[in-house]
């Protein structure tokens, strides 16, 4: 017998100054989902005053927060927000944390390296239970799937991707039946090819040449289509870059790339920009709204497109 789906919930939603047009779009998407607001100040001494908006109104409703943690500094004032929610006597807390910043350094390659994948995940552990039960923690595409087990049993971590967001996309193109995935190394392609199932795939390596790190054609033949090379996140983009020249030696016709997280630090993306003179390396560059400032900073700079993740998240508060 088919269990019956219960009827939507009545969200409310908070979220960091950062995320503002993140959370309208979001709310946008359902009328189950109601925006509110915290007021955020500081002291004289740099430390966070702040203060939760309509706190007794939220007794027994469910409550989410959006947060971004794009830099250490803000690290400290969502936290102090997301412990106090959960402990309002609401009916169920939801954190979406759309980019898990510290997800890339997950492990230790020599004695006294500091996984600090594993602090944040310790940090999250932590937060209150509400009196609905542990809190749901919603994160798009973290760098390693074994990072859930970073995680205590007192959060219930919910992976999801913004791969979907992707294919929809590539389904739209007009040279939609001659795309190739590419992934730039073997990480990448464990992470993600059991979703491109319907898409051809290639495979870059990087190998030691001296004290160089080469970027080379695994498997695959990227000769006369459109490659997309698509990966988690993007830094600095020189493994993007490299993965690019590789593919146009090997005759790709176009190439593009694809992460759902687009860090960018130190404005890394002007290296991806079109330029007026000459051919451009990226044909699109497709990145989510999971890091805000990113998605400011590109505003309307060709190659660059922002997929958004406000329908996924919406679902998602549903769950």
């Amino acid at each position: 017998m088919a269990m019956e789906k219960t009827s939507n919930k009545q969200v409310n939603l908070f979220f960091c100054l950062e995320c503002e047009e993140v959370a309208r779009k979001v709310a946008a998407q359902s009328d189950h989902i109601t925006l509110q607001s915290i007021k955020w100040r500081s002291f004289a001494d740099g430390f966070p005053n702040i203060y939760i908006q309509n706190a007794e109104e939220l007794r027994g409703q469910h409550v989410a927060f959006l947060a971004s943690f794009s830099s250490p500094a803000l690290v400290f004032e969502q936290l102090s927000v997301i412990y106090a929610l959960p402990r309002l006597f609401v009916a169920s807390f939801t954190l979406v944390l759309p980019f898990f910043p510290t997800g890339s350094f997950e492990r230790m390659e020599e004695e006294g390296d500091v996984a600090t994948a594993f602090t944040l995940a310790r940090m999250l552990s932590n937060i209150p239970v509400s009196r609905g039960g542990p809190t749901s923690l919603v994160i798009y595409d973290i760098h390693a799937l074994q990072e859930r087990f970073y995680f205590g049993d007192e959060v219930l971590p919910l992976f999801e991707t913004g791969i979907p967001l992707l294919k929809q996309r590539l389904h739209q193109l007009p040279d939609a039946d001659n795309i190739v995935i590419a992934f730039p190394d073997d990480g990448a392609w464990k992470r993600f090819h059991k979703l491109f199932d319907n898409f051809p795939v290639l495979v870059c390596t990087k190998v030691r040449e001296g004290d160089k790190r080469i970027v080379r054609l695994k498997e695959g033949n990227p000769a006369g289509h459109h490659v997309v090379i698509v990966d988690d996140l993007v830094q600095s983009g020189g493994t993007l870059i490299e993965c690019q020249k590789v593919l146009a030696a090997n005759g790709a016709a176009k190439v593009s790339a694809y992460v759902t997280h687009g860090v960018f630090p130190k404005q890394s993306y002007e290296r991806f920009t079109h330029k007026d003179e000459g051919t451009n390396a990226f044909t699109y560059f497709w990145i989510t709204d999971s890091c805000p400032l990113t998605v400011k900073a590109i505003s309307n700079k060709a190659p660059f497109e922002v997929l958004s993740l406000a329908g996924s998240i919406a679902n998602a508060l549903q769950i």
